[in-house]
């Protein structure tokens, strides 16, 4: 029996496994998808907000600030790229400067630091390229963006070599209660295989099926509401058009239509906000993508957005009651919820692991792991070597000077890292995900099959079992004649 069973591998998920890894125990993680950061840790903003938007006194707001200022040490010990590059609030008129002010206190209230209502003034010198009409903003200095990606992966393969099992391709269907804990019911999404996997507390950290299963142990129901947010993605060409992560005010939708910056040197904009049924509803729309190009003309002007080289959407878990459902069901002994994470989930996720890490700690009663290792290295990127250093590298391992995505400038080496690592690729988007191959101007058109060849040899798998993304993303279904 496990003293722990998380379910979901998402950046809550595996923050919180990471977390519980610094104590003695037997813990666990279960995710349905191929791989960790499949869901809605995948397809967001990749913004470590600055804490003032959520009403004061919320957990959102509390941990909103708790997990950004944990930030800076965690990105040092995880090797995560990330980046306080401020973020601006922009008011378009006098009418709206009373709104603006309201955020700003919210935000005092809140102890997010340094914020301050900048004039058009200072604005153009720091943003030469925003829209005529823009007279202030909040300005926030402590705002700042990070790869969703990279974070994720930190925490789980961090989480993994200090123990932590992963039981990846694991849906879970069913949840039972015992006497001394929980089974969870589970099937393989890959060869369907149903299995039994006993625990003495279930942590929900699914997303938006949060509820499903809060709800197949509680009588005290909750309700999460997919909403969907489209993107656009600009190529790194257009990555300087803004340094900051540009606002427009917040409705009660959420944060509107942004303007940023990513660390990988892209700039990204959007959301749109559109509560959905379907929770597996990630498909673009033209009405969505033609509202944001619209929109985000507003704060910023001349966007060059015939750089786009990619559209994506993504779906946050938006509970009833507009706040993180954090703690153990009142009627569920055992059960802990991390549920209802929507933005600033990503930013709160280190808080969310520490706390709810500390609850089971008092409940388990644990102790520390004396062998617990706080520092990871991520994937080797050759680009941030001097030249001596690159040289040496390529002369006692070639792999790194045989570039297979030209568009990223990722190597042979950098994709055998991301295989052989704790919890390493397993498909096209395992490897993507981990080395940025495949996510360039072309969209993988070029380095798909040296990639496919790359995971044959290196898992090794076979061909025809290689999968853009798990089950039912085969790319080679066969062959039309003999090799």
């Amino acid at each position: 029996m496990y003293d722990v069973a998380i379910i979901g591998a998402g950046v809550v998920g595996c923050a919180i496994a990471r977390e519980l890894s610094k104590f003695c125990g037997n813990f666990c993680v279960l995710e349905r998808e191929e791989d960790v950061c499949c869901g809605t840790s995948k397809a967001n903003s990749a913004i470590i907000h600055a804490g003032f938007d959520a009403a004061p006194g919320t957990k959102k707001a509390a941990l909103n600030v708790r997990g950004n200022a944990m930030m800076d040490a965690l990105a040092k010990d995880l090797d995560i790229p990330f980046r306080r590059n401020g973020s601006l609030v922009v008011c378009t008129g006098e009418e709206d400067r009373g709104t603006l002010k309201a955020l700003l206190a919210r935000g005092q209230k809140n102890g997010v630091p340094g914020l301050r209502i900048a004039e058009r003034g200072e604005l153009l010198t720091m943003e030469p390229n925003l829209n005529d009409d823009v007279i202030c903003a909040l300005f926030a200095p402590t705002g700042g963006i990070v790869c969703p990606f990279d974070m994720t992966m930190a925490f789980a393969e961090n989480a993994c070599t200090n123990g932590v099992s992963f039981f990846l391709n694991t849906e879970v269907t069913g949840i039972e209660k015992k006497a001394d804990g929980y089974s969870i019911l589970t099937r393989r999404t890959d060869t369907k295989a149903e299995d039994t996997v006993d625990a003495k507390i279930i942590v929900n950290a699914a997303g938006v099926y949060a509820d499903v299963f809060h709800n197949m142990v509680s009588q005290s129901k909750l309700h999460i509401t997919p909403r969907k947010g489209e993107y656009l993605l600009l190529d790194k060409d257009a990555g300087t058009h803004v340094s900051h992560t540009v606002f427009q005010l917040p409705s009660k939708m959420g944060k509107g239509v942004l303007v940023t910056p990513t660390v990988h040197g892209n700039l990204l904009v959007g959301p749109t906000a559109a509560d959905v049924s379907d929770r597996e509803a990630l498909n673009t729309t033209q009405a969505g993508l033609d509202f944001i190009a619209k929109t985000a003309c507003r704060s910023v002007k001349e966007l060059p957005l015939r750089q786009v080289i990619t559209s994506f959407a993504g779906l946050r878990a938006h509970e009833d009651g507009d706040d993180f459902i954090i703690g153990e069901a009142a009627d569920a002994p055992g059960f802990i919820d991390a549920a209802g994470i929507e933005s600033p989930g990503l930013t709160s996720a280190p808080a969310i692991g520490e706390l709810v890490a500390e609850i089971i700690r008092k409940k388990l009663s644990l102790n520390e792991n004396p062998a617990f290792v706080p520092v990871r290295k991520g994937v080797l990127r050759p680009e941030t070597l001097s030249m001596e250093e690159r040289n040496r590298l390529i002369a006692e391992h070639p792999e790194y000077g045989n570039i297979i995505c030209r568009c990223e400038m990722i190597s042979e080496g950098e994709i055998m890292d991301a295989i052989h690592r704790p919890l390493g690729a397993r498909s096209l988007d395992g490897v993507k995900r981990r080395t940025r191959a495949g996510m360039g101007r072309c969209q993988a058109g070029f380095c798909t099959p040296r990639t496919m060849e790359i995971l044959e040899r290196e898992v090794p798998m076979s061909i025809f079992d290689i999968t853009k993304n798990g089950s039912g993303g085969t790319i080679i279904v066969g062959q039309n004649k003999e090799a």
